[in-house]
């Protein structure tokens, strides 16, 4: 299978595009600036215009998670480039797929479960309205959904996905340097929900989407078994053998996040989400559980 992915440069993009080479796929990566190593075949673009690079989408997959990294500071400036940084090159790729001979026969949309905002106690599975805000949150998932709503292909899977636990990203770097730091107490109240998934499970969903020719529309790339906060944080120092830390109350959190420059909505707010629809399908998820998927996901010295 020819497949073209957009946004594989981030980390999460490099690890899908190196799971797809590794099962013979023909990988294209469209990128802004080609870098000597990176896996696939790289293909320039602006993120912006249609050019050149569309006839790569002729009879080929698309997989779209182009955006810039959600970890910063909730400035009207950052929210706008959140925002434009996703819904530009999504309509760039929907105006090529309109001009190529062959549509693509499968697209993979990713987005994210910060679409149904701060989710309360409420479960929420696929079908579940979504919300009006965060502005950083809904209001940057909603349009990016939207700018690939009718592109032409097969069909698409909108990937509604949770914090992915893998080496080397910045949502697991951050949770591990906090609790080495002692600060690994739970985050505010610690009541609020943690949707979660590991790397090899998320590659596994990927997949299924390319694969299943039944499988359309929203699909939640989250554990079945979502956790609170409280609880990924004392799971964590279990898993980093850290005693036990005092909490960060919210005033904290918000103060903090101003010298971390970060988003303190990431760590205040939460979702309790499931996969109705992979279980549905039979998806069998390789970590369920967080104490398994924490452990597999650090280098052997934190283990």
């Amino acid at each position: 299978m020819k497949v073209v992915v957009a946004g594989g440069s981030g980390a999460l993009g490099r690890r899908i595009v190196r799971d797809l080479l590794s099962r013979g796929d023909d990988v294209v990566v469209l990128t802004r600036s080609p870098r000597s190593g990176s896996p696939g075949r790289q293909v320039v673009w602006d993120g912006v215009n249609v050019g050149e690079w569309a006839a790569e989408l002729d009879g080929a997959a698309v997989v779209n998670l182009a955006g810039e990294i959600v970890d910063r500071r909730p400035t009207p400036a950052n929210i706008a480039l959140l925002r434009r940084s996703r819904v530009e090159p999504t309509r760039a790729l929907a105006g090529a797929a309109a001009r190529v001979e062959n549509a693509p026969p499968v697209w993979v949309q990713m987005s994210t479960l910060a679409i149904y905002g701060d989710g309360g106690e409420e479960v929420i599975a696929e079908g579940h309205p979504v919300a009006d805000g965060p502005p950083q949150m809904a209001g940057v998932a909603r349009p990016w959904e939207e700018a690939a709503a009718g592109a032409r292909a097969g069909r698409q899977v909108v990937l509604r996905t949770a914090v992915v636990f893998d080496p080397g990203t910045p949502a697991l770097n951050r949770l591990v340097s906090l609790t080495r730091w002692g600060l690994g107490g739970r985050v505010g109240s610690g009541r609020q929900w943690v949707s979660w998934l590991h790397i090899d499970d998320l590659l596994a969903i990927v997949r299924l989407a390319l694969d299943d020719p039944a499988l359309s529309g929203v699909v939640h790339a989250t554990s079945p078994r979502p956790v609170r906060n409280a609880e990924l944080m004392a799971t964590l120092r279990q898993v980093l053998r850290r005693p036990p830390a005092p909490p960060t109350p919210a005033p904290l959190v918000r103060a903090g996040s101003v010298l971390l420059r970060t988003d303190p909505a990431l760590g205040l707010t939460g979702r309790r989400c499931v996969p109705r629809r992979l279980l549905e399908a039979g998806f069998a998820f390789k970590y369920p559980d967080l104490p398994q998927a924490l452990r597999a996901s650090l280098p052997p010295p934190h283990r």
